[in-house]
């Protein structure tokens, strides 16, 4: 299984099978802490094994810089089997955060557990703006 999250301003699976994907970034200003973002979307894609099948429940968190969640996500995925003959089944995840509050500024980190396996995802950054 592989996966692949990013922090973007829109994402949408198009018709042919693809994600689309815009606006992916990293960091955020702010001119004062706390500091509330209205929305920003996680994005990203998970690969499955060919082994795997049914419904494979994940949980997404958002981490402050002091590794505590500050938003979380719960979820599953329906995994098709798929033969050898054919791409391995993927999920393709558009999940809108809304309302977040960012108490100081920092790193703040997605981590995805999926599987018995935590999967890192990408980090955000909070900074002053200048």
């Amino acid at each position: 299984m592989n996966a692949v999250l990013f922090f973007c301003e829109h994402a949408e699976s198009g018709p042919d099978g693809r994600l689309n994907v815009a606006g992916i970034f990293n960091e955020l200003y702010a001119p004062g802490f706390p500091a509330r973002q209205d929305r920003l979307t996680l994005a990203g894609i998970i690969e499955w094994d060919r082994i795997t099948s049914g419904s494979q429940p994940f949980v997404i968190h958002l981490l402050d810089p002091d590794d505590k969640p500050i938003f979380t996500i719960e979820g599953k995925s329906d995994v098709d089997p798929r033969p050898d003959t054919r791409p391995p089944a993927r999920t393709h995840l558009i999940l809108p955060l809304e309302n977040l509050v960012f108490v100081r500024p920092g790193q703040y980190r997605a981590r995805m557990a999926l599987q018995d396996r935590e999967i890192a995802g990408p980090s955000l950054y909070l900074l002053p703006s200048k």
